[in-house]
């Protein structure tokens, strides 16, 4: 019976947590994806401006469809910009959450 309890209990509690510098190379890591959140947050720049002269393009020559994209566009560009600034807290705070399920 005690070794069935120690399998439930394993199953529950693997005793697996993050650990920071675990692995070599995990600044490298770091820096690739601080990298690539900059490139997202260049990209969303541009997406914002692009969109934005579509919308005013839209507006201005009748063009009801283009201004609607440009809306669309421009909407989506600043969501992605939100997601990619805020991408270590949302991160961090699932991450906190997660340690408190049970």
């Amino acid at each position: 019976m005690k070794l069935i309890e120690h399998a439930q209990y394993l199953a529950y509690n693997p005793g697996v947590t993050p650990k920071q510098g675990g692995l070599p190379g995990l600044d490298v890591l770091k820096n690739v994806m601080g990298s690539i959140n900059l490139f997202g947050i260049i990209a969303a720049v541009g997406a914002l401006v692009i969109s934005a002269v579509v919308w005013a393009w839209g507006h201005h020559s009748g063009g009801h469809q283009a201004e609607q994209n440009g809306k669309k566009g421009t909407a989506i560009a600043a969501g992605c910009a939100l997601l990619l600034g805020a991408a270590n807290g949302i991160v961090a705070f699932f991450s906190a959450m997660g340690t408190q399920v049970h």
